[in-house]
């Protein structure tokens, strides 16, 4: 079988050498199949490279791993830059697992990549040689070029291997990498960022990471003067996940300013289960394994600390949930304010989804006056329109978002801090330095959002309370509806109205007049034949009512 391979990977790179005058000839057969051998494909395993990358069974993913490892050295040869690794399945059960590539500048694969990385995943052991090379032609990869790769893998018990897996992959393409061994899927991204920047985004070591976040938010906080200490202090639910022991780590660096208590650290229960920010987000109530009292600010991360929501119980008990809109109002609002103390025009703008809460849009647009934007559901979908602006805010409602602010916006405010003589001025605009350097702009990044969001509640002297008061969210349902073909619907505006089949959307608006403050949108899902049903209206009956009636 080796011989076949190797005969056949050698006729593909005459082939395509005689095609396109390419040196593809560079690739070192011999150690690529004999990798290849030991990372064997399933025969019909079909998978697809989506938003999250690759998730599934743990144990279907090992020649996935390997291959990502070579993708990985393609796409960091071609853009002659460091490119991420990281193995995790986030939120999903611990049974599964993931892998996901970071390209350059700390931000999800080019679209074009990831089919690349479908077609490399899925293609059979005899014809893995014709796909590496044809990947290389297309993107015009030098393979003369040095590659760099870092990894990074969660706490699941099988990453270990997996992430050794990537490791061969790149070692059969001659890449140079990087074990950064435990972290969270963040800090990898900050990790890619650091390196492609020279160093001028922050130092790409974990000591750098938690130096730069913790004298951001001692800086930013270290004017407020608390009546009472619980202010400062705040339980977080770990998801029994990577963010717990990273949160460790990270303690003592701002101890001064926050007290941080653990729970779900891992060293009882299993990854996700009853607990973590999809569990509290999906079923509206509070984590296991946590101890919760009356008006305390506790907060939720996932798996792999890249999502997080806070939540509370009031003094009847009952559980409050604060998700990714009500985070960006607090955050957008703050920044706007700090902008108008300031007296600077840049613009800002927040970006949602349509599963954003009809009353946070309102809340935005008509009390704060800044503009909201709406973009398909996917982090990549955001993040890239969060770019136009001078300041874009962008959270899915599960709690996954940063701020990014651009080259100009981040030189005009470093400057202002040199220049500005009015005291008032110059202190807002420090503040505003001090959250450009809080914030991890390669990534939603559950410890950076949570560290942002204490400060600003202690400057702006805000209860957890007094910050849901803020608006009160529209009744909402959501269902699933399993369909033989997903894609017998198509939509468009963000998926917020349906296209095909002809007569649908008639439908849906005829039901949605009947409701007050209602709304309703359907889309097929990206991984499986269902369809996702979303409605809103005044009250919770109402809401579960006309998307029952949708459904049908």
């Amino acid at each position: 079988r080796e011989r076949s391979w190797r005969d056949s990977l050698l006729l593909s790179a005459l082939e395509w050498t005689i095609q396109f005058g390419e040196d593809l000839l560079d690739m070192d057969l011999d150690a690529i199949t004999e990798y290849s051998a030991l990372h064997p494909k399933p025969s019909g395993l079909i998978l697809q490279y989506g938003t999250a990358g690759f998730r599934t069974k743990a144990e279907h993913l090992d020649h996935v791993m390997f291959r990502m490892g070579l993708l990985a050295v393609l796409r960091s040869k071609q853009t002659k830059s460091t490119i991420g690794v990281m193995v995790t399945a986030s939120h999903n059960p611990e049974e599964d697992n993931g892998v996901k590539l970071v390209d350059p500048l700390g931000e999800m694969l080019a679209p074009s990549w990831e089919e690349h990385a479908t077609c490399l995943a899925n293609a059979e052991e005899q014809d893995m040689p014709r796909v590496l090379m044809d990947i290389s032609v297309k993107a015009a990869v030098n393979l003369q070029q040095d590659a760099f790769i870092v990894i990074g893998r969660d706490t699941r018990p099988t990453s270990e291997k997996l992430s050794q897996s990537v490791i061969d992959g790149v070692t059969a393409l001659e890449g140079q990498f990087h074990d950064y061994g435990l972290v969270t899927t963040p800090q990898l991204h900050y990790m890619v960022y650091c390196r492609n920047t020279s160093g001028q985004y922050g130092e790409a070591t974990l000591e750098g990471y938690y130096q730069k976040l913790s004298k951001a938010f001692m800086e930013l906080t270290k004017q407020t003067l608390c009546s009472e200490d619980e202010y400062r202090s705040v339980k977080v639910d770990c998801a029994n996940g990577i963010g717990a022991l990273k949160l460790k780590e990270m303690e003592h660096y701002v101890s001064q300013g926050l007290s941080v208590q653990l729970f779900n650290d891992g060293t009882k229960g299993k990854l996700n289960h009853l607990c973590g920010a999809d569990f509290v987000k999906s079923h509206q109530k509070p984590p296991q394994g946590m101890e919760m009292k009356s008006n305390e600010r506790c907060c939720s991360f996932d798996g792999d600390a890249d999502r997080i929501v806070y939540h509370y119980l009031d003094v009847d008990g009952h559980f409050h949930l604060i998700d990714g809109d009500k985070i960006a109002t607090l955050i957008s609002s703050f920044l706007k304010e700090l902008l108008l103390e300031i007296g600077e025009s840049l613009n800002i703008g927040v970006v949602q989804t349509a599963y954003a809460n009809g009353s946070s849009t309102r809340y935005l647009e008509e009390v704060m006056k800044v503009p909201v934007y709406c973009t398909k559901t996917g982090v990549k979908h955001l993040h890239h329109k969060a770019q136009e602006f001078d300041i874009g805010v962008y959270f899915e409602a599960n709690g996954h978002g940063t701020v990014l602010f651009s080259k100009a916006a981040e030189t005009k405010i470093r400057q202002l801090t040199k220049e500005l003589e009015d005291e008032k001025r110059k202190a807002a605009a420090k503040m505003l330095e001090n959250v450009i350097d809080l914030f991890n702009q390669a990534a939603g990044d559950a410890i950076s959002d949570m560290l942002v969001i204490e400060a600003i509640l202690m400057l702006k002297d805000l209860t957890i309370q007094q910050w849901d008061a803020l608006y009160m969210d529209l009744p909402n349902r959501q269902l699933k509806v399993k369909v033989a073909d997903r894609q017998v619907i198509s939509t468009t505006d963000a998926e917020r109205q349906v296209v095909t089949p002809p007569g649908l959307q008639e439908a849906i608006n005829d039901l949605v007049k009947k409701y007050k403050l209602s709304r309703a949108f359907v889309r097929p899902s990206g991984t499986e034949d269902v369809v996702r049903v979303y409605a809103e209206a005044d009250s919770q009956e109402n809401a579960d009512s006309l998307a029952r009636a949708v459904s049908f």
